[in-house]
């Protein structure tokens, strides 16, 4: 569609060919007032995007409109002069033209007809459609005859990069970048109505300004190419992630393991990220699976620079999400002691002499799958880590222990205490403190599956309990559009670029990973079965920041609600403006409170529960 072809004068009515059909010289006479009809028409369609707010559906319908009309545009106006004065023949280039049009309506139709089939397909017929008119754009440039054959393949490229800016943000593509979209059916629209008028200007009035608009078109091309590409490239980068550490050979257990959950297989020295003041070692010991078989898993010990002969106070530590994948094992990370409340944990040995124990949890640094909120399986493992450092000679420690944990921690630490009396009666439990637990994970994911964070969490627990659970079969079952997602969070870390790289793509899933159906049967069921309802053996400390965006206050509340009615003493304790992560933040006001609170239970102060006043949720 260029103005080239559009600009030139039928030829005299003697010449033209005798084949000349009427329906298509009636098309050419009005070749102008079609492309301004069309151009108006999606132009309005851009303006709607920019100015107006839309469901999902609402922007696949309109979408599907704009895209409708850009593929009428293709099919009706002409595309060569031979056509222009009313040739019946169509040489190959005009033929492919057409086919490519027809492709757009068909494309378009079927975004407008079925906007609720769901964003996956709306975003993928989307980017098909951007393919198909940036095919369509080529092959207008590189026919005979055609004007600024440059402009168009540069127009062209940049259309395939906003395609692949598509592919990396199918939602931000539907949500946010409907804006781009919109301006995008803005200038096609004009471009037409603009070509429309100057094919009806004299030839002799026409020239002088069209080199002038002939440098525009190539220059704003241009410009729209390097931002496409910048923007693919970014968008790559931005949620490729970073390499994940690989486990050495430290992490491979030997040919023969003790059949004893809780038995030290080897140590090593740390010297990475370990705080001032203290000392640290990985350790491989034994523990079991979440259906109760021989497992292998790593962990870390923190403690004093100087423990001494005697043993010393004992910190069991359940940590927070950090992946799924070997590779996120917090042994492994830079930051080994960073997760939860790590700075009072660190306080804890290099101020007050405590020892601090934190399994990795199988399937994290060791051979999977990783049981991840599996409350019982976790605990098994926290409990395990503890039971090896009784035989570790570097250090000597209590059989009595305060436990911790934070997030998916949070939840361990509620079970590690729970299951203590049945599973490790040679511990003595002091205190359990959770930080913004998982307490009631069904009602969590409830909350927060069509959320960004949630989405994530969702991925997490379906690239593992499909394994840990083959009988549920998770990932048959997920929404559509939600497998390749799930395959590419999983693969991520929580922490660091990775984190930010998991939670970007977890707000790129279209819909909740879980549909209604499978969280109503039996999937649902084990998801309640995860919440832990004590009893607990010793004074329980909980702690929420009002701020949360992931572990939802109210949610909380009903929990520890819940417990205080079944006659369960807690001490909750709810920190507004507070979310997820600063909750246990070095400024957080819990630091210090958590500390103090730790060294009364060691001292065997009395508790403070305050069910019969609890904060408002």
């Amino acid at each position: 569609m260029t103005g080239d072809e559009t600009a030139t004068a039928p030829e005299p009515e003697g010449i033209r060919p005798a084949r000349a059909g009427r329906p298509a010289q009636a098309v050419a006479r009005l070749s102008a007032p079609i492309r301004v009809v069309l151009g108006l028409a999606i132009a309005a369609v851009g303006v709607a995007f920019l100015l107006v707010s839309m469901t999902v559906q609402t922007i696949a319908l309109v979408t599907g409109i704009g895209i409708f009309l850009v593929g009428v545009a293709v099919l009706l106006v002409p595309g060569d002069r031979e056509e222009a004065a009313g040739s019946g023949s169509r040489s190959l280039p005009v033929i492919i033209s057409r086919v490519l049009g027809a492709l757009l309506v068909l494309l378009g139709a079927g975004m407008a007809l079925w906007p609720a089939a769901g964003a996956p397909l709306l975003a993928q017929l989307l980017t098909a459609a951007l393919i198909v008119f940036a095919v369509a754009t080529a092959v207008r440039a590189l026919r005979p005859g055609a004007d600024q054959r440059v402009t168009g393949i540069i127009a062209a490229l940049a259309t395939l990069a906003v395609a692949a800016i598509t592919v990396f943000w199918p939602v931000l593509t539907l949500v946010v970048f409907r804006l781009g979209v919109g301006a995008w059916f803005v200038f096609i629209g004009l471009q037409l109505v603009v070509r429309a008028l100057w094919q009806r200007s004299p030839r002799p009035h026409a020239a002088a300004p069209r080199r002038g608009v002939r440098w525009l078109r190539t220059i704003g091309a241009t410009v729209a190419l390097v931002l496409a590409v910048a923007l693919a490239a970014g968008s790559g980068a931005l949620l490729g992630g970073t390499p994940l550490p690989v486990p050495d050979a430290f992490y491979t257990p030997p040919a023969t393991v003790p059949s004893a959950p809780g038995t030290l297989i080897r140590s090593e020295p740390m010297t990475i990220g370990v705080p001032a003041g203290a000392k640290a070692w990985r350790i491989l010991y034994t523990t079991t699976h979440p259906d109760g078989s021989p497992a292998v898993s790593s962990g870390t010990v923190l403690a004093p620079a100087d423990p001494g002969p005697d043993p010393l106070p004992l910190l069991t530590v359940a940590h927070g999400t950090v992946g799924v994948v070997p590779g996120c094992a917090p042994s492994l990370s830079a930051a080994p002691f960073a997760d939860g409340a790590g700075t009072a944990m660190v306080d804890m040995v290099t101020k007050h002499g405590w020892v601090a124990v934190t399994s990795d949890y199988i399937g994290l640094g060791t051979k999977g799958p990783h049981p991840y909120l599996v409350g019982d399986a976790e605990a098994r493992n926290v409990w395990d880590a503890s039971k090896a450092v009784l035989g570790f000679d570097a250090v000597k420690v209590s059989t009595d222990t305060v436990i911790w944990g934070h997030s998916q921690g949070g939840q361990g630490s509620l079970w590690t205490g729970q299951i203590a009396s049945s599973y490790a009666p040679e511990f003595t439990v002091k205190g359990i403190a959770a930080f913004a637990p998982a307490s009631d994970l069904y009602a969590l994911a409830e909350a927060i599956k069509t959320e960004t964070a949630g989405k994530t969490v969702s991925a997490y627990i379906a690239a593992t309990w499909d394994r840990v659970f083959p009988e549920l079969e998770v990932e048959e079952n997920l929404t559509p559009g939600s497998a390749g997602p799930v395959e590419r969070i999983g693969g991520l870390c929580f922490n660091g670029h990775d984190g930010l790289a998991a939670i970007l793509r977890g707000s790129q899933v279209p819909n909740q990973i879980f549909p209604n159906t499978l969280l109503g049967g039996p999937f649902g069921e084990k998801l309640k079965e995860q919440e832990p309802t004590g009893p607990f053996p010793a004074p329980l400390l909980v702690a929420q920041g009002l701020a949360d965006p992931l572990v939802k206050p109210a949610i909380q509340h009903a929990w520890v609600q819940g417990r205080c009615d079944a006659g369960i003493p807690i001490d909750y304790r709810t920190y507004p403006g507070l979310g997820h992560v600063e909750l246990v933040g070095p400024d957080s006001p819990l630091t210090p409170q958590l500390e103090q609170w730790t060294l009364d239970r060691w001292d065997g102060k009395a508790p403070t529960p305050d069910c019969d006043h609890l904060p408002v949720g």
